[in-house]
């Protein structure tokens, strides 16, 4: 008798084990957001995903790579939010100053208030150590942003001998003060908004 492998699999069953796939990954995140990381079960798991424990562990391995594919799952969605807003929003065709507002007004706004930022800060805080992914969130935000920051020294807009302490400066003066306040309680649009005006202003005075 011929075994079929994931490879010789028929469309029909690669949809069905794609089905099933992302059926664990919902399960899971909805799990780890409730119950936290060592409290979810990979049996409760598979029964809240509707599949055995051995699909489980044929997608995924074990526990902690589950986990990890549930952050990535989680991460790209921010990491796709964070490109549309660097794309549409720093352009070479805007002054610097209106553009980094904008890009930083839309992050504080938009970003920071979606559902899915709060499950990935919620799972980010409880990743078990040596978590086994390749790809960590940061490091692809600040390459994105590092990228468009290059692009502005070279125009002339910016003063920048090293982009990603610039852009580690503007984080710091600005999304994570604002993430900052809006964790303090601060529900004041108005004030977010003046925090990010103030630490764009500070980065330009050291960058322009």
């Amino acid at each position: 008798m011929t075994t079929l492998r994931a490879t010789d699999q028929t469309p029909g069953r690669r949809r069905q084990s794609e089905a099933k796939r992302a059926a664990v990954l919902d399960a899971a995140e909805a799990l780890f957001v409730a119950e936290g990381y060592e409290v979810a079960s990979v049996d409760a798991i598979a029964a809240r995903a509707g599949v055995s424990k051995r699909t489980v562990y044929d997608h995924f391995g074990d526990k902690q790579h589950l986990f990890a594919a549930v952050l990535d799952r989680s991460g790209e969605t921010l990491i796709a939010t964070i490109r549309a807003a660097i794309d549409e929003e720093l352009t070479a065709d805007r002054d610097v100053r209106e553009a980094l507002l904008a890009f930083a007004r839309r992050i504080a706004t938009e970003t920071f208030p979606m559902s899915a930022y709060a499950v990935f800060r919620r799972l980010n805080a409880q990743a078990p150590l040596a978590l086994p992914s390749g790809k960590t969130w940061r490091e692809e935000r600040e390459a994105m942003l590092e990228e468009r920051f290059a692009r502005f020294a070279d125009d002339g807009e910016l003063r920048i001998t090293d982009p990603h302490r610039a852009v580690q400066h503007f984080v710091a003066l600005t999304l994570r003060l604002a993430l900052d306040a809006i964790d303090q309680g601060a529900d004041d649009t108005a004030e977010v908004l003046a925090i990010i005006t103030d630490g764009v202003d500070a980065f330009l005075r050291a960058y322009r």
